[in-house]
This record gives structure tokens, sequence and C-alpha cells, in this order.
């Protein structure tokens, strides 16, 4: 079969024969991006744009005008992205492509580091610590530091990264980070510091690298050595940056430099879907870009080829309100569909409730479960969804995390109240006994041989003769255990019971052990809130232990094909994705937009984005819900409809009504002045919901 060529004008030549035909194979907007000049670029690729497309082309093009292949660079954010788009150009190209320099920016920086390793003290053949190696690490450093972990609830090593991280990346102090994103510690901040220095040259001593560092070492090298700087900027012609709104201060600065003799920088990102800003990435980058390179031309990419007329939308007019942006608006590339769906719903039970029937309802129609996924703000919020779709056998996929009975924090929350309902368990004594300080696995067997012999083991362990067991070191702890099983006898509700263990020294594990001890806590709210339904222990768990219990079977008659599951994921972990149909619960205000945001104007701007995201994962249905009254710890509390939902056009939606014709109308706190409220640490007002005259 012959080849066809195809001609084209170009700047690197006058006349060039391409393989590709780029005017026939991209779009108006997409081929200026694929063709531009030299010089610097600023690609806003608007979600569903075809942004990779795009970028898969530009170097497809560079390489059909003769530009050598190592002398272009191709960052990514994932390895997999990088595979894929050189992958795409080879299959282009009917060539080998593997010249180019691309990956990620931890890939290129390793592999430019250990060609300059000497000149920033370290061996060629340093070893990179992955995150256990990391902790291991932080860990030794603790100790050689003579810090007693257990007396002074010193962070964990995953909170250590965390924080170290976060300061390198962001070229912050570590008292700033520990101040602002862990409170928590502030106590410890001087400890901190002192850990920090002795990891640092722990590392450096050892020839040892953690991912952070591949990136400060290698922004460092160019900083300190103007030459090798040089060497490399005039090296790579063509600076290819995806994703670039996910940008970190020490990855543009690296950008910046590498692209300084050539000017040949194309940096193509959304800044509608900057949400990272938690692992250190700077929004300002991609909107500081123009200035950083006054002669850049920008382009935009707003042809939307994913998502129906409604649904771009409501997206547009939602991101209008942001206040930084770049100006744009997506287009459908797709006939009309149907508008989104707006549901307010009586409880947190009924919205999961609606959440399944509809998957239920549209597979009866001819989707597959593989086209639905529901999106949620934090991962806390899928657990109401994650019982009622096993209930029903509808198989899901949870992206978000492992499945919510399966954390750790709930099992050993329910561990506590598993031996209050049968106290010769010994696997809950086990667990909940070796959370305590200076108990191992040795000793918690021993406490529950000593406890198991008594015909009262409850009793038992409240005793004075289980502390001659106890070490020494451990006794203090011991006896703050002793007072709490104390208290949780006096109770009969499980939802207090919850309640009174959350908020006991096991706060106190959960922020000495996890980075992200407040979504736990919020977790651990959502399942105190569950449990109010439930008069005694026996029927909670019971109820618990059934829906565990069953395994999400398929609803798919017949083995042929892949698995069908529909996808739980918070949005963060869904963005880059797309499905046929979309549901987004918790649309309340304070919990999407989150109540932790709450008067910090750039994280609220960037729960706008997030909302944004949610809604641009949605080809052909989006349903948005919120329950109009949640149960937790401190009673159930009238929500409000998330601030996002409320400026929009109500022409924008379709409203649907699934509650009763009694509860209709939206609930408005100052129409029961009579009803008690009381103030939350979360921003929302608690009430007694049974005084109101529609719930009873």
């Amino acid at each position: 079969m012959a080849q066809h060529k195809y001609i084209l004008k170009t700047h690197f030549n006058a006349e060039k024969k391409f393989r590709i035909n780029y005017a026939q194979e991209l779009t108006a907007e997409q081929l200026p991006v694929v063709t531009a000049k030299n010089g610097p670029m600023l690609v806003i690729a608007g979600a569903g744009s075809g942004k990779t497309r795009t970028v898969t082309y530009r170097v497809a093009y560079l390489v059909e005008s003769g530009v050598p292949l190592d002398r272009i660079l191709l960052v990514t954010f994932t390895n997999k992205a990088a595979r894929e788009m050189l992958s795409r150009v080879e299959m282009l190209l009917k060539r080998d492509v593997k010249g180019i320099w691309g990956g990620t920016f931890h890939h290129v920086g390793n592999r430019i580091l250990r060609k300059h390793a000497k000149e920033i003290g370290y061996k060629p053949n340093f070893t990179i610590l992955d995150r256990a190696d990391s902790k291991e690490l932080i860990d030794a450093a603790i100790t050689e530091a003579n810090i007693d972990v257990k007396a002074r609830r010193f962070p964990k090593g995953d909170n250590l990264c965390s924080i170290f991280g976060l300061a390198v990346n962001t070229r912050r102090k570590i008292s700033d980070v520990v101040a602002y994103n862990y409170p928590q510690f502030e106590p410890l901040t001087d400890e901190i510091e002192d850990i920090f220095n002795r990891y640092q040259q722990r590392k450096k001593k050892n020839s040892l690298m953690d991912f952070d560092d591949l990136l400060f070492y290698w922004w460092k090298l160019l900083a300190d050595n103007p030459d090798i700087a040089q060497t490399y900027a005039k090296k790579f012609m063509h600076v290819l940056v995806d994703e670039y709104q996910d940008t970190n201060l020490i990855q543009a600065k690296i950008i910046d430099i590498l692209a300084s003799h050539h000017g040949n920088i194309m940096a193509v990102g959304d800044d509608s879907q900057s949400i990272y800003s938690f692992r250190g990435a700077h929004f300002k980058n991609i909107m500081k870009f123009p200035k950083v390179y006054p002669k850049a031309k920008l382009f935009k990419l707003e042809l939307n080829h994913r998502s129906t007329p409604e649904i771009l939308n409501m997206a547009n007019a939602s991101i209008a309100q942001a206040k930084e942006k770049f100006k744009k608006s997506l287009r459908p590339n797709r006939p009309q569909g149907e508008k989104p769906i707006l549901l307010s719903l009586n409880t947190v039970n009924e919205q999961a409730i609606f959440i399944a029937q509809r998957m239920l309802e549209l597979r009866e129609q001819g989707h597959s479960l593989n086209d639905m996924a529901v999106l949620y703000r934090s991962h806390y919020q899928s657990m109401e969804i994650q019982m009622e779709l096993t209930k029903r056998g509808i198989p899901f996929e949870v992206r978000s995390g492992i499945r919510f009975f399966e954390e750790a924090h709930i099992k050993d929350v329910l561990a506590h109240l598993k031996v209050f309902h049968n106290p010769f368990d010994e696997i809950s004594w086990g667990r909940i006994l070796k959370l305590l300080e200076r108990v191992g696995a040795r000793t918690a067997a021993k406490i529950f041989q000593f406890i198991h012999q008594s015909p009262k083991p409850l009793e038992e362990i409240l005793g004075k003769e289980v502390l001659k067991i106890v070490p020494s070191g451990a006794e203090r702890s011991f006896k703050i255990f002793q007072s709490l099983l104390r208290e949780l006898s006096q109770l009969d509700s499980p939802s207090e019971m919850i309640k009174m263990i959350s908020r006991s020294s096991y706060e106190d594990h959960l922020k000495n052990q996890y980075p992200n001890y407040r979504e736990r806590m919020e977790d651990l709210e959502q399942l105190g809130g569950y449990a109010v339904q439930f008069k005694n222990l026996e029927t909670l768990l019971s109820a618990l232990a059934l829906v565990s219990g069953i395994e999400s079977e398929t609803i798919v008659e017949g083995d042929s094909g892949d698995k069908e599951a529909c996808v739980l994921s918070t949005v963060h972990q869904a963005k880059g994705l797309e499905w046929k149909i979309v549901f987004v619960p918790w649309l309340a205000d304070g919990r999407f937009p989150s109540y932790l945001s709450f008067g910090k104007e750039e994280e609220m701007e960037e729960e706008r984005r997030l909302f944004y995201v949610a809604i641009t994962r949605a080809k052909d249905e989006l349903y948005l819900s919120y329950p109009l009254i949640y149960s937790g710890y401190d009673g159930q509390v009238i929500m409000r409809t998330s601030r996002y939902l409320e400026e929009l056009s109500s022409e924008l939606y379709e409203k649907w009504d699934a509650q009763e014709e009694e509860a209709k109308d939206e609930i408005e706190i100052g129409d029961y002045d009579h009803v008690e409220i009381k103030s939350r640490d979360d921003g929302f007002e608690a009430i007694d919901i049974s005084q109101l005259d529609f719930m009873k």
C-alpha cells in the first residue's frame, strides 16, 4: 500500500513532507498549537478538550520537523502518561522515538542527578528511598535524638514524611508547615526541626535520596552550577510540560532554567482544574506564566468532546464565579442531552438509597455499571453508599481508599464495641490492647489469657490484679484505658459509645499515627451518625456484620467479558477520568465545600475548582444531591445547600423532589425560634430535630 506524504509549510523548513495530515486530524483549535512557531506558549486546555491528543501531535510534529529526539523534553505527572504519549507518537510516525527525554519530574531528575551526583555531594550510585524506607530512617533519627515517642505522643514517621515533603516542595520552613498544616504538633516544632536536620544528614551521609530530594537537588544542581544549567538549557530545544497547573515552586523553577536558552517552553494545563495544593501544587505558577514569559502565546482549547451542552452550561456558570482565572468557556461538540438533576433528600440514608435505586433503573434501561461513578468530596461520604450498594448486591470499586469498614480506625472503634457485646472476643481484645503505649502482641495475649479465665472478663480487666501483668512503662496508659472502659460501660447508646471512644486518648493516637487524621475523625463521626438509628450494640453489630459479610456479587448474568462494577471515588482521584453517568452526593455547605476551608479564600477557590472537576467528569447524565438532615454526635443537623449550587440559576438543572410532600420545603432555622440550637466545631448548628413538626 502506498504511503501518503502531506506537504506543510513550517518554520523549521520552508516546505516539509509529513507523514501525518495534521490539518485533517486536528480541530481548528488544536492545529495552531501543534504547528506553532518557536517561543514560549501557554495552552489552557479545558476539560475534555483533547489535551493529550494535542501534546502527542505536538511531539510528533517536532520530530517530523527535524528536531533531534534527544533535544525534546516531555515532562508529565505520571510515567504512565509519558509512556502513553510517546507510544502514540511512535504509532503515528511508525518509528522508534525512545531518544526523547520523557517521564515524570522525578524520573528526569534522577537521570540528570546520576550524571552530576558529585556536584551536590552525593555518589552516582545513590539509593532512592520509598515511603517505607523514609519512615524507617526517620524512626532511626528519632531514636538517635532520644525522644520518648510514647511519653510525648510524638508524630509517627508517616506524619513526619508528609511534613518534610510539604516543606521541601513549597520552600517553606518546617515551623510554618507545622503551624498551618499540622497545628496539633506545634508544641513539638523544635523537636520536629531537629529530626528533619538529622534525617537530612543521615541521607547525605549514606548516599540516600527520597522522592522530594530528587526535585530539590535537581533544582539546586542547576541553580548552583550555571555551567551545568546552561548545558541542559542549550540541549533541550523544546520543553513540554503537561498538567502545568499541578507544578510546585521547585518544579516551576527547574523548567524556567531548562527553557532559558531556546525559550521554547510549552506549558499545558487548566487553571480550573488546579486541586492539589495539599500536595504542594502552586496555583500561581500557571496564573503567572504570562508575566514570567511576556512574549508567550496564549492558546485555549475550549471545544469539549466529552459532555453534553447542558452539563457544560453548569460547569461554565460555576467556574465563571472564580475570582482568579483565565477567561474561557467550554463549547460542546455533542448534541443536546438532559439537564443535570438536583435532589434534596431527607437523610443521608435516603441519599444512598436514591443512588442505588437509580443505578438499578439505569441498568434496566441498558446502561452498564462500568459507565457509572459516584464522586464525593471526602472518603467518609461514601459510607452509607457502600452499605446500600452492598445490601442490594451492586458491585462497586472503591478508588478513594479501602472499603469503609476495612479501614483501621473504623475496625479499632468497632473492636471497643465488640468486647462489650462479647467479652470473650479474643480478636477484638487483641486489637484494642495493642493500641496502648508499650503494649505489644505478647503482652496483649497475656492480658487476654488472664481475663479469659474469669466468667466476667470485663470486670477482671477493670480490677487491680491485671496491672501485675502490665509492664511498668504501660501502666499509665492502661489505667486511662480502664477509665474509658468504665465510662463506656455506663452507656447504652452505640452512637454515644463511638463518640466517647473517638474523643478519648484514641484521638491522640490518630493525630500521632496518620497524616490525614482529620479525615479519619470525620469517618468516625459518620459512623457515630449512622449508629444513631440502633438502640443497642447487638442490633448495630449484627447489621454491620451482615453487610460486611455479604459479597457484592455481580448482577451481570453470564461470565463473558470483564467484571461489571460502578466506581466510588473522591473527586481528587477522579481527575482526568470520565463516565457516562456521574453522581455527586453531599453537596451541602460545610461538606462540599469543606468547612475546613471556610475563611480561607485560596482554599475556598480550590474547592470551587474541585466542584468544577466533579461536574466535568460526566458525559451524559449528572445527578447532584444533598441530605437535608444529618445525624451526628451532637444531634441532628440541618444542612444548607452548597453555595456552589445556590449561586447557579435554576434554569441550569432540573429539580427532582424525592421526599414526602410535607418535607418538600427547605427548612429555615429562623422559623423555629423555640428549638434548642447548639453550636458545632464544624460551623454547623445542631438541633433536636424531633421538635420540628414535619418530623413528628
